[in-house]
């Protein structure tokens, strides 16, 4: 089969290209915006990319065309599909059919920490020898990849692995499907991470979110198994709406739950009060910790011993722009990190004010997801970047003003609309022994790499 794949570019259909061109399909594709790391990354599998929705590629004359939720109505290559009647299909819908039909679909949902968690629950079940196939928001460093197809057990070599973990999106599927992602991907095993109000542009209010987390529910079935976090009164209420499978709950008074955590990072694990192991690592918060007890637990119902499970995750290792080191320069270590919303933005410099303790953390803030453009959440700014001792925003492409926003951190925090003046800000600022923590869901003109430039 050949699929031409518009908006390609995309982590999640970009992993759609990749798990398709496995499979032995014919891949093709397009987007506004191909260039590396993605462009690079599709070429190395011999995906022929073309650069935005021209209708001359009409002329590939796929077997059918799979629609990514960034392409809307206008576009030249999507109107002339319409006019033709040629056979589309949405990227969720197309991976359901043709991949997770038959598999036993681990699905990680939440506002929050989808992509570590399910990266972690990948893990656990690779080590434990399961092969999983995946696909993820991002690049597990563990893989290397964000996305494959499952492989052959390791005590099973004659046939290949059910087991199939995908970070589950509550965004839309596509302008023709206004429905999550998620629904179209009938897990037998789902954690619910957390749930918080989050794409405004799509949603107009957390009830609206809720029931689209119910209609996820609706989808589990009585076999399966739900891993939702007990300290989350949004997720309870979703349940409460109905259930029809099993929960286990971890964080709260009972089920799974975080016991004593140690110097080292390391944390041991309870469930139902009896202590079930310690986990080694070295990452940082409580977050993670909640992320891999979830992750435990989900792996427990696929098979995996609760011991094996806490043994893999101290080989776990983490998740690129996940508070990523990208170098040290001049004294000053600078960190990428892929937080966007104020909750995230709080866990993350939680995190790294345990690991650095009294020292300075300037925090670099570009407000670049759709709910930050509309300025939805920028009442809670100064809140979550209450941790931090300076704040540099980015005030490029908003349609508000995030000096007033940040008005009461008062001189810690300063604003910038052009990118070179913000740069040499943090430069002028940071002194050794300074800790920089850059966080944007986007590339941020690559400023981590030119900030060690000036700083060396």
């Amino acid at each position: 089969m050949h699929i031409h794949i518009l908006g390609i570019c995309g982590t999640f259909m970009g992993g759609i290209a990749a798990i398709a061109k496995q499979a032995g399909h014919k891949v093709t594709g397009c987007d506004a915006n191909v260039y590396p790391p993605m462009s690079t990354q599709l070429e190395a599998m011999g995906i022929e990319l073309t650069q935005g929705f021209g209708a001359e590629q009409i002329e590939l004359n796929p077997d059918v065309y799979v629609i990514g939720n960034v392409v809307t109505r206008g576009k030249p290559l999507m109107e002339e599909i319409l006019n033709r009647g040629l056979p589309y299909i949405s990227g969720p819908q197309w991976l359901a059919e043709n991949v997770l039909h038959d598999k036993w679909v681990l699905a990680v949902a939440g506002t929050h920490g989808k992509t570590t968690t399910s990266s972690m629950l990948a893990w656990i079940l690779e080590d434990a020898g399961l092969a999983p196939g995946f696909l993820i928001g991002g690049i597990p460093e563990n893989f290397g990849v964000s996305a494959r197809l499952p492989g052959k057990p390791a005590l099973d070599s004659d046939s290949v692995s059910p087991f199939f973990v995908i970070e589950a999106d509550e965004y839309d599927t596509a302008f023709f499907d206004k429905r999550s992602k998620f629904v179209h991907y009938r897990p037998r095993t789902a954690i619910l991470n957390n749930l918080e109000f989050d794409h405004a542009d799509i949603f107009a209010d957390l009830a609206a979110i809720e029931t689209q987390f119910h209609h996820l529910v609706r989808t589990i079935p009585g076999n399966g198994r739900i891993v939702s976090n007990g300290r989350e009164a949004n997720l309870d209420r979703v349940l409460e709406r109905g259930s029809w499978t099993p929960v286990e709950r971890f964080g709260a008074d009972a089920g799974w739950q975080l016991g004593e955590l140690h110097e080292d990072g390391g944390f041991e694990v309870l469930l139902e009060g009896k202590l079930q192991g310690t986990v080694r690592w070295a990452l940082l918060g409580e977050h993670n910790r909640l992320n891999a007890v979830a992750a435990i637990a989900a792996a427990r119902h696929a098979g995996v011993a609760v011991k094996d499970a806490i043994d893999a995750l101290s080989r776990f290792a983490n998740v690129k722009r996940r508070m990523e080191v990208k170098g040290v320069a001049g004294g000053v270590t600078v960190y990428d990190d892929f937080a966007h919303h104020p909750t995230a933005i709080a866990t993350t410099l939680e995190g790294l004010r345990r690991k650095v303790g009294q020292a300075r953390i300037l925090a670099v803030l570009e407000p670049r997801s759709n709910t930050m453009k509309l300025g939805t959440m920028k009442d809670a700014l100064p809140g979550s970047l209450a941790l931090a001792d300076l704040v540099f925003c980015s005030a490029a492409g908003l349609n508000w003003n995030p000096a007033e926003a940040l008005e009461p951190m008062g001189a810690k925090a300063q604003t910038f609309t052009d990118f070179d003046a913000l740069l040499s800000a943090i430069a002028a600022e940071a002194k050794p022994g300074d800790h920089v923590l850059v966080m944007s869901n986007g590339g941020f003109g690559g400023i981590h790499q030119k900030l060690l430039d000036k700083l060396a």
